[in-house]
């Protein structure tokens, strides 16, 4: 997971108020701080957080380019409605809070209603561009809790609001290819027809084209779907090659599948292989790669586009019940009946292992991100 990109012209020059200071010594004796950075940024973080304490303090500066981390929405079985965010550092295997959602509206979700006793709403969440949405989420009068999208920025350690939604909504499709997200059919406070068959984008690469104004704070409207049949669940739209790949109902039950192509404005049916193996929860690495978790046998396994079948990678009885997924640096992260579990997809054979979670919190959703910047 400690994954980060490595491009040495995108590098930033150190500053005094960055690494240099603690008493400065050189990064690399013999060469300047910004030529060594240049040099370590080659080197996997890891490697550099068991050497010293002066390149721990680089690699999480802000000049540094960030490794990938693991962000949780997490709660407790004392407390099951209040919601707390946390940020798994995979180099220290410690967990960190994140700073408090903005004051004013405060946020409330609700994740157990006495209404449905043996279900969780759902509270989704995508990753988007290196940032957390919260998407859509219910009240405690099971009314939409999110008139507009809550997004963290984990390099710059805020949280910000974004465009508000022409519907508010909950049960929805909702899911991020190419740097927008996408909302589609759901229920808002009651249920539409229109809603039910409306699909909605939001491209984030437009607020940062558009720092200064408003331009890029805005919810379009994509060609919507044909029926209302996708409003029955909460659902994980999947970003995979250029198209959003979602199906109707969670789970093993039998499914309808669409793909909606971002260039042409079309959805189309789901190829049969496909759809005959989305078992459980899917995610997509780097949109590239799509991988499911079978969640009645514990099986991982990934597609291929090219026999439209499912190759099995491994399976364990400690993935069965899987809940969701997330995909980042070659490993795919699990929350199943609360607890998280990973999977090195890279290593032959695949290996896999758990992260405890802080004391007393259970996991609701994960997202592989880049790691939040802090003085160590």
């Amino acid at each position: 997971m400690a994954d980060s990109s490595r491009s040495p012209t995108k590098r930033t020059r150190l500053s005094k108020n960055n690494v240099v200071g603690h008493g400065h010594q050189p990064l690399l004796p013999g060469l300047p701080d910004d030529i060594a950075q240049v040099c370590l940024s080659l080197v996997h973080p890891s490697v550099l957080f068991s050497v010293c304490s002066s390149w721990r303090r680089l690699i999480y500066s802000s000049s540094f380019p960030p490794f990938l981390s693991l962000y949780a929405l997490l709660t407790s079985s004392s407390s099951p409605n209040s919601i707390q965010f946390y940020s798994f550092d995979p180099l220290s295997s410690n967990w960190h809070a994140l700073p408090a959602t903005p004051p004013d509206p405060p946020l409330r979700l609700f994740l157990r209603h006495p209404s449905f006793i043996s279900r969780n709403l759902p509270i989704q969440s995508v990753s988007v561009s290196g940032n957390l949405v919260l998407v859509a989420a219910s009240t405690s009068n099971l009314l939409p809790a999110l008139p507009r999208p809550l997004v963290f920025d984990p390099v710059a350690k805020k949280w910000a609001f974004g465009p508000p939604l022409a519907t508010p909504r909950r049960w929805c499709a909702a899911g991020a290819l190419g740097g927008a997200v996408y909302v589609a059919s759901g229920i808002g406070s009651h249920f539409s027809i229109d809603v039910a068959r409306s699909v909605g984008k939001w491209d984030l690469t437009k607020i940062k084209k558009h720092p200064n104004d408003h331009l890029g704070w805005k919810w379009e409207k994509a060609r919507g779907l044909r029926d209302g049949r996708f409003s029955r669940d909460a659902i994980e739209a999947v970003g995979w090659r250029g198209k959003l790949c979602m199906v109707n109902l969670k789970g093993d039950a039998v499914k309808e599948g669409l793909m909606y192509d971002v260039e042409k404005d079309t959805w189309q049916d789901m190829p049969e292989g496909m759809i005959g193996g989305w078992r459980g929860p899917v995610a997509a690495m780097d949109e590239e790669v799509m991988y499911v978790v079978d969640e009645a046998k514990g099986a991982l396994r990934r597609y291929d586009p090219e026999k439209d079948v499912w190759v099995e990678i491994l399976e364990s009885e400690r993935l069965i019940g899987a809940d969701q997924i997330a995909c980042g640096g070659g490993r795919v992260c699990i929350v199943c009946r609360g607890k998280i579990l990973v999977v090195d997809v890279t290593a032959p054979p695949p290996s896999i292992w758990d992260v405890k979670t802080p004391l007393g919190l259970e996991a609701v959703a994960i997202h592989i991100l880049p790691r939040m910047s802090h003085v160590v």
